[in-house]
C-alpha cells in the first residue's frame, strides 16, 4: 500500500480471518488457486509439431532409404528436421514471453488477517479473506464491500471506462481494479467460480490458426498421402518386374513419392514466417501463431476497442470557461489547489489537471483541509488557509438546488466527448464533507480521453489499404463517435447503442450499417465479429481486457495489448508488448510482404510435387522412373530451395488479390505440364537412340532444370541486380552438381546425342511452358493482372536494354 498509515485508517474492528480458519479453507481446497489461461507446456509443443501426417510419412520414406545403406540419398530429411525446429523453437519462444507478461502483470494482495495486514500471492486468498484495496489495486477475486467507498474501473470486465461508485454491500467483480478511494471487501468466490475465470472458460483458449495456406499445405499433403501407398506399391512392383534389385527398386520408388511431398514449401513457409516474427518482435510485437500474419494481410474489417487502442486510457485538459464575471485563470486557480490537496490520490482527472497547472506554471496554494474525491458525493474540495472553501465535481451535485442557467450553457457548448467539472466556492464542509450552504459557481473545466498520438496516422494508413473501420466500446456511443471522429476514422457519425440491439437479427443488420458501437457487451462484441465474418469479411479484432476475449476468439485475427488482460494476452495471435497501437501497420505490411512472396515461390515447389504424382503413374505402367532420390535434392537445391528463399524476403506490400492455392497453381502448373512433357519425351525414346538409363536420367534432370530456371526467370520479373545474382547462382548450383559433383549426383557426363536431345526438347517445352504461363496469369489475375505483370516484362525488357551488364538476366 502507498499509505504506511492505511491500517489505521481502514476499519482496525474488522479483524479477519484466523489463522485456523485459514488452514481450514486451504484444506478444503477453497483458494483463490489460478484458475485463468495457461500457455502450453513446453512437452506439448514439442509433440504436436513432432507428430503430424507430414513427419509421419517422411519418417516412413526415410526408413525406406536406411534399409537399402544408400545414407547420401537422406539429404531430403534435413529439411523436414528443420521444419520442426522452427516451428517448436518460435512457439516455445512465444510462450516464455507470454508466460514473462503473466508474471510481470501480477501484483501482491494486501489481506487482513488475525488483525493484522499482510501481503500475499493471488493464489494465497482464500474464501470469506478480507481485502485491503486502495486505488489502483487489481481485485484478485468476487467480493463484496464491508467497509468503504470507492470508484471502480471495470473496463477490462466490461468495456465501460467511467469509474462506479462501490458503497458497503456493493459487488465486486475479479479483474477489476480502484480508480479511487479505498475500502475493505469479503471475498465471496474464488478461483474458477469467479467472474473473470468464468469468462475465460468461456473462450477455452484453444484457438485453431486460420489460415488459407496452411489449409492448402495440409490439403496437398493429404491429397499426396492418399496417393503415396497405391503409386509406391505400383511403381515398385512394376521396377520389380522390369528388372531391378529390391534395393534399387526402394530407392526408385522413394524418388519419386518424396517428389510428391513438399517438403520444402512446408520448410519455406515456416521459414518466412519465423523471419517476419522476428522482424516485429524487434518492434515490440509478439506473434504468437505464425500464420496469423496471413490473415493480418488479408483484412478487411478491422474491429478497435476504443480503450486501450484508441485512447491511452488517461485524460487531457482541454479548456477551462469561466461564468458569472469569472474568467478561466480564476476557474484553473481553484482546481489546481483543489487537485493539490488530495494529490496523494489522484484519478486520471486529477492527474489531468496537476499536469496542465505543472505547464503553464500554476503554482496551487497550500490547503487548510483537503476533501477526497467520493463516488457517492461525485465531488471533491479543500478549504484554503485563508478560510475560503472551494469545491469541484459534477453539476447536479454541487449546485444540489438546482444548475445555475450560466452553468448549463457553458456545459452545452463544451462539446459530446468532453467530460465536464464545474469549479464552485463554498460556505464550507461539515465533519463529513458535506457542503454548508450553496455554491457559487466559478466556472467549468473540459476534460477528454487521450487519444494515442499514433493513432490518426494509424488510423489514416488503415482507410487508404481500402480496410473498414469498426470502434466498439462500452462507453456511450456519443463519447466513442466524437473520439473516433478525432481520431480519423471514416463515417464515425454512424453511431448505434447496443442496449437497443434486442434480437440477433438487429444486431447483424447493424453489423452492416454502422461503424460505431457503444453500451456494448462482451457477448454482443463476439456476435458482432460473427456477423461481419459470415458476410464474407476477414476480420481482425483488438482489445485488452476479459470482456474481449470472446470477440479475439471469435475474429479471424485478434491483437491484444501486453499490458492488458491474462486472458487477452493468452487468446490473442498478436501481442503488442509495448501497447501502441502505431505497429499495426508494420505487422500488416510485413504479412503482405510474406504471403505475397510465398505465393511467387510456391509455384516452384508445386511444380515439382504435380510432375513428381503424374510421372510416378505414368512410370507405375511404362517405367523406368528416370530420377534418383539424390538428384531430385540437387533440383530442389538449385531450382527450388534457394531461388525461392531469395524471392520470399524481397520486399513487397502489394495487396493480397485471389486464393493462395489459384495464384499459386496459375504459375506452377504451366511448368509441371513443360516438364512432364519434356521427361516423359527423353524417358521414353531416348533410349531408342542407344543412351543407357544414367545418362537419360542426366537428360532428364537438366531438362527440368531448364525449366525450372524459366520459371525462375518469369516469377522474378522485374529484375534486379538480387534477383540477376541469383539467377547466376542456380546456373552455377546446376553447373557444379553436373559436373563436379556428378558423381555423387549419379549425373553422367554429356556426349553429342545428349546435348541434341536436351536442346531440340528443351526448345519445345520451353514454348509450352511460356504460352501456358501467359495465360495461367491472365486467369488468375483478370486482365488488370494480366497487364500489369506484361507491363513488369516491358519495363525490364526496356532497363536491359539501357544496361548491358543486364545481359545474362
Amino acid at each position: 500500500m502507498s499509505d504506511e498509515n492505511f491500517e489505521e485508517i481502514v476499519a482496525p474492528e474488522l479483524r479477519g480471518l484466523s489463522s485456523e480458519e485459514v488452514a481450514q479453507r486451504l484444506a478444503d481446497g477453497l483458494t483463490n488457486a489460478y484458475a485463468g489461461p495457461t500457455t502450453k507446456s513446453v512437452g506439448q509443443i514439442v509433440a504436436e509439431h513432432t507428430f503430424t501426417l507430414f513427419n509421419g510419412v517422411n519418417l516412413v520414406l526415410a526408413g525406406l532409404v536406411a534399409i537399402t545403406g544408400a545414407w547420401r540419398n537422406l539429404s531430403y530429411t534435413v529439411v523436414v528436421l528443420a521444419n520442426l525446429f522452427i516451428g517448436v523453437f518460435q512457439e516455445i519462444r512465444s510462450k516464455r514471453t507470454i508466460d514473462k507478461l503473466s508474471i510481470l502483470a501480477e501484483r501482491p494482495v494486501v489481506i487482513r488477517r488475525d488483525g493484522r495486514d499482510v501481503c500475499v500471492s493471488h493464489e494465497q486468498v482464500v474464501l470469506d479473506d478480507l481485502l485491503v484495496l486502495s486505488r489502483g489495486d487489481q481485485i484478485p477475486a468476487d467480493a463484496v464491500v464491508v467497509w468503504g467507498e470507492a470508484g471502480v474501473n471495470e473496463s477490462l470486465l466490461t468495456g465501460e471506462s467511467r469509474p462506479v461508485t462501490k458503497i458497503e454491500g456493493s459487488e465486486l467483480m475479479s479483474g477489476s481494479f480502484l480508480d479511487s478511494g479505498c475500502i475493505v471487501a469479503r471475498v465471496t468466490r474464488v478461483g474458477a467460480d469467479s467472474y473473470a475465470s468464468r469468462i475465460n472458460a468461456k473462450a477455452k483458449y484453444v484457438k485453431g490458426a486460420k489460415s488459407e495456406i496452411m489449409s492448402t499445405l495440409n490439403m496437398i499433403i493429404r491429397w499426396a498421402t492418399w496417393l503415396l501407398a497405391p503409386v509406391g506399391i505400383l511403381l515398385f512392383l512394376r521396377t520389380l518386374q522390369d528388372g531391378s534389385t529390391i534395393n534399387q527398386s526402394i530407392l526408385t520408388t522413394v524418388a519419386a513419392l518424396v517428389g510428391m511431398i513438399p517438403q520444402g514449401l512446408v520448410l519455406l513457409t515456416s521459414s518466412v514466417l519465423a523471419i517476419s516474427t522476428a522482424r516485429l518482435a524487434r518492434k515490440s510485437v509478439l506473434i504468437q501463431q505464425f500464420y496469423c500474419i496471413e490473415m493480418l494481410a488479408r483484412v478487411d474489417v478491422l474491429c478497435l476497442d476504443k480503450t486501450g487502442t484508441i485512447t491511452s486510457g488517461s485524460m487531457d485538459f482541454e479548456k477551462s470557461v469561466g461564468v458569472d464575471g469569472h474568467d478561466s485563470s480564476e476557474v484553473e486557480l481553484a482546481a489546481a489547489a483543489i487537485v493539490h490537496a488530495s494529490a496523494h490520490d489522484a484519478n486520471e482527472t486529477a492527474t489531468a489537471l496537476i499536469r496542465h497547472a505543472a505547464e503553464v506554471g500554476i503554482v496551487a496554494p497550500e490547503p487548510a483541509r483537503a476533501i477526497g474525491f467520493s463516488s457517492a458525493r461525485k465531488y471533491s474540495g479543500c478549504v484554503l488557509a485563508d478560510g475560503r472553501s472551494l469545491v469541484m465535481g459534477a453539476a447536479q451535485f454541487v449546485f444540489s438546488n438546482g444548475v445555475p442557467d450560466s452553468v448549463s450553457k457553458a456545459l452545452s457548448q463544451a462539446g459530446e466527448r468532453a467530460r465536464t467539472l464545474v469549479v464552485a466556492e463554498c460556505d464550507g464542509f461539515d465533519k463529513d464533507g458535506s457542503l454548508i450552504g450553496l455554491a457559487r459557481p466559478l466556472g467549468i473545466l473540459s476534460l477528454s480521453d487521450h487519444i494515442r498520438s499514433s493513432a490518426p496516422e494509424t488510423i489514416a494508413y488503415f482507410v487508404d489499404q481500402g480496410v473498414t473501420l469498426n470502434v466498439i466500446s462500452g462507453d456511450d456511443p456519443r463519447t466513442v463517435s466524437g473520439i473516433a471522429a478525432e481520431a480519423g476514422v471514416p463515417d464515425a457519425d454512424k453511431w448505434v447503442d447496443a442496449s437497443t440491439l434486442a434480437t440477433p437479427e438487429a444486431l447483424k443488420q447493424a453489423a452492416m450499417t454502422y461503424h460505431v458501437f457503444g453500451r456494448v457487451t462482451p457477448q454482443q462484441k463476439r456476435e458482432l465479429v460473427q456477423a461481419l465474418r459470415l458476410a464474407g469479411h476477414t476480420v481482425a479484432m483488438t482489445g485488452d481486457g476479459v470482456n474481449d476475449v470472446l470477440a479475439l476468439r471469435e475474429a479471424d485475427c485478434s491483437v491484444a495489448m501486453a499490458s492488458g488482460s491474462d486472458a487477452a494476452r493468452n487468446v490473442a495471435e498478436v501481442v503488442l508488448v509495448d501497447n501502441d497501437f502505431a505497429h499495426m501497420p508494420a505487422v500488416v505490411a510485413e504479412g503482405r510482404r510474406s504471403i505475397n512472396n510465398l505465393q511467387r515461390s510456391a509455384s516452384l515447389f508445386l511444380v515439382k510435387t504435380v510432375f513428381s504424382a503424374v510421372l510416378a503413374l505414368l512410370c507405375a505402367l511404362i517405367p523406368p522412373y528416370p530420377f534418383q532420390p539424390v538428384q531430385m535434392s540437387l533440383i530442389s537445391t538449385a531450382i527450388i530451395g534457394f531461388p525461392s528463399f531469395v524471392l520470399a524476403l524481397q520486399p513487397n506490400h502489394e495487396r493480397i488479390r485471389g486464393s493462395f492455392l489459384g495464384n499459386v497453381l496459375a504459375r506452377s502448373m504451366p511448368g509441371s505440364i513443360a516438364v512432364i512433357f519434356a521427361v516423359g519425351l527423353a524417358s521414353g525414346v531416348l533410349e531408342r537412340f542407344g543412351l543407357s538409363h544414367v545418362e537419360v536420367s542426366t537428360v532428364c534432370v537438366m531438362l527440368t532444370c531448364l525449366v525450372g530456371f524459366c520459371l525462375i526467370v518469369r516469377i522474378s520479373l522485374p529484375l534486379d541486380p538480387l534477383r540477376c545474382a541469383m539467377l547466376a547462382v542456380v546456373v552455377g548450383i546446376v553447373t557444379f552438381g553436373c559436373t563436379v559433383a556428378g558423381r555423387f549426383f549419379e549425373i553422367s557426363p554429356l556426349n553429342p546425342t545428349m546435348a541434341v536431345s536436351i536442346a531440340s526438347i528443351g526448345a519445345v517445352s520451353l514454348v509450352i511452358f511460356n504460352v501456358l504461363f501467359n495465360r495461367g496469369v491472365r486467369l488468375a489475375s483478370g486482365d488488370e493482372g494480366y497487364e500489369n505483370f506484361m507491363k513488369a516484362i516491358e519495363n525490364h525488357d526496356e532497363r536491359r536494354n539501357d544496361h548491358g551488364s543486364n545481359q545474362l538476366c
